[in-house]
């Protein structure tokens, strides 16, 4: 995959990145390198290798799915301005 001088000034509009003329020309050749870099990436046979979530052969701590803080919906609301069955009430900002 190549990318021209169009595509440059469309990446660039894109990110909000102002972009002299004369910038093109080495943007080009700097988004091609990359592209070439990953092409040359999906080369690399990775068959049967393993996920790694580490370069470190660890165990993920794992925290038990439990509720810890519920039942304190009083507690919460009672900072609040206005509330109504604990809710949370805000101006109507959208009409």
């Amino acid at each position: 995959m190549s990318v021209d001088s169009a595509t440059v000034r469309r990446i660039a509009h894109l990110s909000r990145i102002a972009i002299e003329d004369s910038e093109v020309a080495r943007l080009q050749g700097e988004l091609n390198a990359i592209l070439s870099f990953v092409e040359t990436l999906s080369e690399v046979d990775v068959e049967g290798v393993e996920p790694l979530t580490s370069a470190l052969p660890m165990q993920m701590k794992k925290r038990s799915d439990v509720v810890t803080d519920g039942g304190i919906a009083d507690d919460i609301l009672a900072n609040a301005p206005v509330s109504e069955d604990h809710y949370f009430v805000v101006p109507k900002v959208v009409e």
